[in-house]
């Protein structure tokens, strides 16, 4: 069994089709991607018990009594650790195993993330059947968590090595699946719930269950799908840059421990950070922002939201909810799209753009806002969560261009500690400032002005970090005998063709399997985008 999971048996041979790597990828990514869906669990769980209306806990009960009791509804405040859990273990994890999957490879990785993902919600799913919320922090929150580390970081380096020529639009197409899981698994559950709830259940564990044994299988195909190319391999007729030692791209190799005493490390580190804080501030209050600055007029009432009735209240409601899913939309469109034009614009001007064109829309949104024009203030945060889900794809092939390929992988997951930075970051602006504008008098449809311009100092940092960065040392690249050193660490084989290259074959193998392939994933990513749409359309209707 070790033998079937180890990197040396899923080498590929010079013939075999690298287009069937992304489909895998996108297997994993669709699937850990629920985690950024797991808000439509709240509602229904903080009434298990009590079914219509939630059953409360003793007001002189902690948080962790709640934990162990089974005779009264959990606040959704309690249920939220879970989320907070996913990603400080997702940052955490792929920065702790990233060297590990290095040397151990992509099947192996992500069969364990299948098992701790699908796992994880299983363990939920009993939790919920027995009333434990410390269970479902321990498997979606805890054991889940890794899971989406070993999973998002899974197919990164293996994607870069099998698209030298295309490194933005490869690991493009797999973070994309990331942003997209939600879309597809946050209505499906939805549709679930209502299947089986019943006056005694409100259809959650059963959910948990179907969905940890689906995500299982769907990501152990694509674990068992990877493959890895052999070194020195390219594709036919790509010709590597020249690399003249100021070069953003270098054909060397930094290693994974020596990565973090560089500067570029840590300046690409805060503009991930940077980038992504401003986004997920964004992203956490996007339906109550647009619903409080807009009010009565998004339903052609001049009125403002407290004065709204009931019946008012919930078209509004419904309204801020395809705004969120619009965004949601835009997040993916932006992981493929951006990463794509990465490759033909290069990864440091991309983020010039990033930066540039984000800075004028965060300071435009507050005249949006004042004008009164609903579509041009969507409009803005729509470009704006382009570059948010922009951000995470590009940065991996950036990392490729500084740091090489070898370890490209594991310094990924350690500058993902930089997401999970951001992820209390930006809340934390947006939320606390908001309040403050609030409590101080600021008409709640003024109350994000001054968050808007917070937002956009923060971009205007991440551009002066990303204009520093340069070319790494010589001094950090591993020597040639420290580099097949690390290769027979990773077990890495090389079969010598052409020189010292192995060139893909004129004629690929498996081009109506890359077709099922491409298939089985496009299938679930159309029901999420038609759910979406659905639900995004009633903000223009």
């Amino acid at each position: 069994m070790t033998d079937f999971f180890s990197k040396e048996r899923i080498t590929a041979n010079p013939s075999f089709n690298r287009w069937l790597v992304p489909p895998a990828a996108l297997a994993i990514h669709l699937s850990i991607g629920m985690a950024y869906g797991f808000s439509v669990f709240w509602l229904p769980l903080s009434k298990a018990l009590g079914i219509q209306d939630p059953i409360a806990c003793a007001d002189t009960m902690g948080i962790w009594a709640r934990a162990f009791a089974t005779d009264c509804d959990w606040k959704v405040s309690d249920l939220g650790w879970m989320f907070t859990l996913f990603f400080v273990f997702l940052g955490t994890s792929a920065a702790v195993f990233g060297h590990w999957l290095e040397h151990a490879g992509p099947r192996k990785a992500g069969a364990v993330a299948a098992v701790c993902w699908g796992g994880g919600l299983l363990l939920s799913s009993y939790g919920v059947y027995t009333h434990q919320l410390w269970l479902m922090w321990l498997g979606s929150g805890v054991i889940g968590g890794i899971g989406l580390g070993l999973g998002y970081i899974s197919p990164v380096s293996t994607l870069i090595k099998w698209f030298p020529d295309r490194r933005g639009m490869a690991t493009g197409m797999a973070i994309m699946g990331f942003g997209g899981g939600a879309m597809i698994g946050a209505p499906l559950a939805n549709t679930m719930m209502s299947h089986f709830a019943t006056p005694t259940s409100v259809g959650v564990w059963q959910t948990f269950a179907i969905m940890g044994v689906f995500y299982f299988i769907a990501m152990m195909i694509g674990a068992l799908s990877y493959r890895v190319p052999p070194t020195g391999w390219v594709p036919k007729g790509w010709v590597p840059p020249v690399n003249n030692g100021n070069s953003m791209i270098t054909n060397r190799h930094v290693h994974v421990n020596h990565a973090h005493k560089t500067p570029q490390f840590w300046l690409l580190w805060a503009v991930l950070c940077l980038n992504v804080s401003a986004g997920i501030g964004v992203i956490g209050m996007a339906s109550p922002m647009l619903q409080e600055v807009f009010g009565g007029a998004l339903i052609g009432e001049q009125l403002k939201l407290a004065e709204l009735s009931p019946e008012q209240l919930l078209r509004v409601t419904a309204i801020g909810a395809g705004f969120a899913g619009l965004l949601s939309l835009f997040n993916i469109i932006g992981r493929i799209g951006w990463a794509s034009l990465s490759d033909w614009l290069g990864r440091k001007r991309t983020y010039i753009i990033f930066f540039a064109l984000g800075f004028f829309l965060y300071i435009s949104a507050p005249w949006a806002g004042g004008i009164g024009s609903v579509a041009v203030f969507a409009g803005l945060f729509c470009v704006i969560l382009t570059m948010y889900g922009g951000g995470f794809s590009t940065i991996p092939a950036y990392l490729a261009d500084i740091f090489g390929t070898q370890h490209v992988g594991a310094i990924h997951g350690r500058l993902l500690t930089a997401w999970a930075t951001a992820g209390v970051l930006g809340p934390v602006i947006v939320n606390y400032l908001r309040d403050y504008q609030l409590d101080h008098g600021v008409p709640a449809s003024q109350a994000y002005n001054v968050i808007m311009y917070v937002l956009a100092a923060l971009l205007l940092l991440g551009f002066i970090c990303n204009l520093l960065v340069k070319p790494v040392a010589d001094k950090h690249y591993m020597t040639d005998a420290e580099l097949e050193a690390e290769r027979q660490l990773a077990h890495e084989k090389s079969i010598k063709l052409n020189g010292d290259k192995v060139v893909s074959q004129q004629t690929e193998s498996h081009p109506l399997l890359v077709f099922v392939a491409w298939t089985l994933v496009a299938i679930p990513i159309s029901y999420g985008i038609f759910s979406t749409l659905q639900k995004a359309w009633i903000l223009f209707h």
